[in-house]
């Protein structure tokens, strides 16, 4: 069994690295868009949960579409 200080050590390594990375950007949406997107194309999803999977894409996709464009206009 783990000493006192051994699992403090280990509580606070696991909780450090979830607020140093908790960014969110725009290559991991749309790592998230091909996740999806591979992930259907492999039949992961069963069919009654294709069209909750289909919203999310679609919102994924208009909203990465709108920030390329709003880029572009920035360039």
């Amino acid at each position: 069994m783990a000493s006192a200080p051994e699992v403090a050590n280990t509580a606070a390594e696991t909780t450090a690295p979830e607020t140093a990375e908790n960014d969110l950007n725009i290559n991991d949406l749309n790592a998230m868009k091909q996740i999806i997107d591979l992930a259907s194309s492999r039949g992961s999803f069963k069919a009654a949960e294709m069209e909750a999977v289909g919203k999310v894409y679609n919102k994924l996709s208009n909203f990465l579409a709108q920030v390329a464009a709003k880029g572009q206009q920035n360039g």
